[in-house]
């Protein structure tokens, strides 16, 4: 199997915007007392997860993204796992709920609001399923567009799976950090990426990271259907897994 990363178009025929945001998210947390480490991570997104029976205040706390403890981190961590996937991986950054605001112009049938966050229109993840793509999963956005027909575009949620191979890492990963439990890295992205196919998860034609949640990868089973749909609004860039 040959794998590719998913990356935006240089330049598009489509005119689409979208000025929108997750409903819902863990917040970013405040530094560790024992290491200094802080932040969130990008892209992990999960718009099929539905926070909207959980009381009014702890919705209000899951919509700022202002830094929390880590204690307070652990609470709304706790709080969101029951309505998120088993695997989802719930650390301070990730986005829960669908994308949320307004949109204008066209469409084309992929769409990448950002580089580590991908749409597609319905009847394009429709034509997909019926190519064999495996594993598609997303959520419309609720999204107010400023036109007569609106498209009705998924936003999709990705596991997050897949390591990059250790003989092309150019990074060294620290023990966790015994009192927030994070194991920071030192040292650039890997560059070209190479992954490590033992590690690549099966049944599944699009998925992210798990060392780098940012970067969506497919494989060449989606790539080969959407060349045959002619599709487009994204690229295929080819990675080595070995």
């Amino acid at each position: 199997m040959k794998y590719f990363r998913v990356e935006q178009e240089p330049s598009s025929r489509y005119s689409g915007e979208l000025n929108a945001a997750p409903r819902w998210g863990l917040p970013g947390v405040e530094p560790c007392p024992l290491c200094g480490l802080s932040g969130a991570t990008l892209g992990l997104e999960y718009p099929c997860v539905d926070l909207s029976s959980l009381p009014p205040e702890e919705l209000s706390r899951l919509s700022d993204p202002s830094p929390v403890s880590q204690e307070e981190l652990e609470r709304l961590r706790e709080l969101v796992r029951p309505f998120a996937p088993a695997n989802a991986v719930l650390d301070a950054g990730a986005e829960l709920g669908p994308l949320t605001g307004t949109g204008s112009g066209t469409f084309g049938p992929f769409f990448m609001p950002a580089g580590w966050s991908l749409c597609l229109r319905r009847e394009a993840m429709d034509a997909l399923q019926t190519e064999g793509v495996r594993g598609l999963l997303g959520a419309p956005v609720a999204v107010k567009f400023r036109t007569q027909s609106p498209p009705s575009l998924m936003s999709l949620q990705m596991d997050v799976q897949g390591r990059f191979h250790s003989e092309a890492l150019a990074w060294t990963r620290k023990p966790p950090c015994p009192r927030c439990g994070i194991s920071d890295v030192e040292g650039p992205m890997p560059d070209p990426i190479v992954l490590d196919a033992r590690s690549l998860p099966e049944g599944v034609d699009l998925f992210r990271l798990a060392d780098a949640p940012g970067i969506i990868i497919a494989t060449e089973r989606l790539r080969d259907a959407v060349t045959r749909l002619s599709f487009d609004g994204v690229t295929f860039r080819a990675v080595e897994a070995r």
